[in-house]
């Protein structure tokens, strides 16, 4: 297992949910963290403190990862408190709740808008930590897409074709970034939580947190911290693995059968 104490990772989207989560696991093991958010200060500085509890450095940084100056300027920021940067998380996501078959519940903006995020947001990432990872000799990138990218299932046409392309990009990065960047990709299912429950609704989240569950032979269904463990796998795992893409569901997508229409 690598050790990773003094270590610095900055964690896109680490306000809430998996990023946050993610942020104090890698605290835990000893490792300086960038917690980034774009609206959410307070739940933020929250983390941060967290973190700060756990014996490490933090920086919050709040960027939008869809801008381009604003990935470099947080990167900028990080190299000037450590003068260095060994690992990346890019979590940051967003999606637009829309059912597959309503065509209409989606326009072109829609599509920009979660790419935006959703894949240009990594790119703009890893190619602005890029420099002083190749310069080390050594980084490792850990992109969160989701089942979706893989079932075709999901908030919305548009969520899911963007996370496919997350997988993909991460294959073709991985193949040009080696043999100095590993990048590998978790691909989470139904994350239980505040996102999925204010996107779907108290009811329907119940619906498909159960529905998820029942499908997949564990019977549960992932939640912050079990994925911000595979994020970990990666990180600290076997350093010969890169391109690889993980599935977070307890074998819910051997079973993928899509809730029937209401």
């Amino acid at each position: 297992m690598k050790n990773i104490r003094g270590a610095v990772a900055i964690i896109t989207g680490s306000a809430s949910g998996v990023g946050a989560a993610s942020a104090r696991l890698l605290a835990s093991q000893g490792c300086h963290v960038v917690i980034n958010y774009s609206r959410s200060e307070e739940a933020a500085r929250e983390v941060a403190a967290q973190c700060e509890q756990l014996g490490v450095e933090v920086l919050l940084c709040r960027a939008d990862v869809a801008d381009d100056a604003a990935c470099r300027e947080m990167v900028a920021k990080t190299l000037a408190r450590w003068g260095r940067v060994d690992i990346l998380v890019n979590n940051a996501g967003i999606t637009r709740f829309c059912e597959h078959h309503k065509l209409d519940g989606l326009d072109a903006q829609d599509f920009h808008d979660i790419y935006g995020v959703n894949v240009i947001g990594p790119y703009q990432m890893i190619r602005a930590v890029a420099p002083a990872m190749q310069a080390a000799g050594q980084g490792c990138v850990v992109n969160v897409a989701s089942t979706a990218a893989i079932t075709g299932i999901g908030s919305s046409v548009a969520y899911a074709a963007s996370k496919g392309a997350l997988v993909t990009m991460s294959l073709s990065l991985a193949r040009a970034l080696g043999p100095e960047i590993r990048i590998n990709t978790v691909c989470p299912g139904f994350i239980e939580g505040d996102w999925l429950r204010k996107g779907l609704g108290d009811e329907q989240y119940e619906a498909a947190r159960t529905h998820n569950a029942r499908q997949a032979p564990l019977g549960v269904t992932a939640n912050p911290e079990t994925v911000a463990e595979a994020i970990l796998c990666f990180i600290t795992g076997p350093q010969i693995v890169t391109g690889e893409t993980l599935i977070v569901d307890g074998g819910r997508h051997l079973n993928t059968v899509p809730l029937a229409r209401r």
